[in-house]
């Protein structure tokens, strides 16, 4: 088990490896100009239930520097509440104005975004389609700086990168932004710079049209449809480009359960994905090394499952070593170290430094934080891997939006929730659990054990006290 978790340690010095190899091929977003006349582009905005972000993505994305007989918005409002009323008086003030946008609303979720995406795509008329979740306020050039990139016809999807509006607002948006820099700037730059597979991320990115219909179309059958038809686009011999410094602002998830709903449905999306694709991705005549970065890609959450399964084992562990000794305990404890605590802290590290090279030594400080919430999710999301590879199907939970940028700003009052569950109670289970491990590992001296035990201890006491008390959040900055 510690092997696997090592194994998975170690892929991220891979990714470090061939991020900075292959640095020189970094994709460009300078603004370019277009061959006249302009492609129709569509730009398509999935809604559901988003009171408090709808009129300023609407907004944003009617401010576009592109011309406006180009330009087709679509919002895909599939809302319960009163968000649809909301919406429809947006979109005809700015029909009002000579703005070309229209409004689609769905009785039936059925499909979910997949599914709005879908029929949205029977009514478009743009060559390209550039997606905006509600939580994103996408620059007015954006069009721009992606749009040259498909002078190459193989293109058939330009990603840019994801920036946060609420990066500062609280510890837990920290270690988010932070975790999502790796994800963007090491993962994507490394795959996409290498020639392996790097997916699509559900919005904040523009597609050929005709891309996504000769890869089969949007399907609902994963929680991630971005991830699948990414692979399936990819497989059929089409090139992803990732724009690095091309950056698309978004809202963090400021709650708890509404993070931990959203690593949820990644977790259990990716697993649904590598079930789906990976036997085709095997059979394919894809090169080995780009089949071998596919399955660590698709199967990256396998490794809440073996951390979940090393911290039921942390306490015979613990006794053998107090029994080996200090100084047995420190070699074994070494290798684990360099495998995974370090790989992690380099890796984001170096992330960090890519994207902004000003205050990058400061954020040193929240990388324990960081993998202590990594730790601590580890039970909520091993529960969707495991239901993913049971083939239990579960509906599509939104994330919570409330608008939040300043730290003045409060969310507590607001109607949208992460939903809830009993996980918190096995989370602070293992929170004193592992308090009595590192009390009982300090009486015995075995202090190499004590820094892996405290960001066990401290991970799952945060994530399951916050998952219950959600108003402690607003003390955490």
């Amino acid at each position: 088990m510690l092997l696997l978790l090592a194994v998975y340690g170690l892929h991220r010095y891979l990714m470090l490896y061939l991020y900075y190899k292959y640095k020189h091929r970094a994709g460009s977003a300078k603004a370019a100009s277009l061959r006249s006349p302009y492609p129709v582009v569509t730009v398509q905005l999935p809604i559901y239930n988003e009171r408090y972000v709808v009129e300023r993505l609407i907004d944003a994305v009617c401010a576009m520097d592109y011309p406006p007989d180009r330009l087709e918005i679509q919002v895909l409002d599939d809302s319960t509440d009163e968000t649809a009323d909301i919406t429809r008086r947006c979109v005809a003030r700015r029909r009002e104005q000579g703005v070309d946008i229209r409004y689609l609303h769905r009785p039936r979720r059925t499909g979910f975004k997949a599914g709005a995406l879908r029929e949205g795509m029977m009514h478009a008329r743009g060559e390209f389609i550039a997606i905006f979740d509600a939580d994103f306020i996408p620059p007015s050039d954006i069009l721009l700086r992606t749009l040259p990139g498909f002078s190459d016809p193989q293109v058939g999807m330009i990603q840019t990168r994801w920036g946060y509006l609420n990066r500062e607002y609280s510890l837990l948006t920290q270690v988010q932004a932070i975790m999502l820099d790796g994800h963007f700037v090491m993962e994507h730059g490394a795959r996409s710079r290498s020639g392996r597979f790097f997916n699509f991320n559900g919005t904040a990115g523009v597609w050929r049209r005709s891309s996504i219909d000769s890869a089969g179309g949007w399907q609902h059958d994963t929680l991630t449809e971005d991830l699948d038809l990414s692979y399936r686009a990819q497989l059929a011999g089409q090139k992803f480009v990732f724009l690095e410094d091309a950056v698309s602002p978004s809202e963090l998830p400021v709650e708890m359960n509404a993070f931990k709903s959203q690593q949820r449905r990644w977790a259990k999306g990716s697993i649904q994905t590598a079930r789906k694709l990976l036997p085709t991705i095997l059979r394919s005549r894809m090169p080995f090394r780009a089949k071998l970065e596919a399955m660590f890609h698709l199967t990256n959450n396998m490794a809440y499952v073996l951390m979940l399964m090393l911290s039921l084992l942390m306490f015979p562990s613990i006794v053998i070593r107090v029994q080996a000794g200090w100084m047995s305990s420190f070699w074994i404890d070494l290798p684990f170290l360099l495998a995974a605590t370090v790989s992690v802290s380099l890796f984001y590290l170096c992330a960090e430094r890519e994207v902004d090279r000003g205050v990058w030594k400061r954020r040193i400080f929240y990388l324990p934080c960081l993998m202590a919430v990594g730790i601590g999710i580890c039970v909520n999301n091993t529960r969707a891997v495991a239901e993913a590879l049971l083939g239990q199907w579960t509906e599509f939970e939104r994330t919570p939006k409330y608008g939040i940028r300043d730290k003045k700003d409060r969310w507590q009052w607001m109607r949208y929730r992460g939903p809830k569950t009993f996980l918190p109670v096995l989370e602070l289970l293992f929170a004193f659990h592992f308090g009595l491990l590192v009390y009982y590992t300090a009486v015995n001296r075995i202090y190499s054990s004590i820094p892996f035990l405290c960001l066990f201890f401290f991970g799952f006491l945060y994530v399951g006290l916050y998952s219950v008390w959600p108003a402690a959040n607003r003390s955490v900055r």
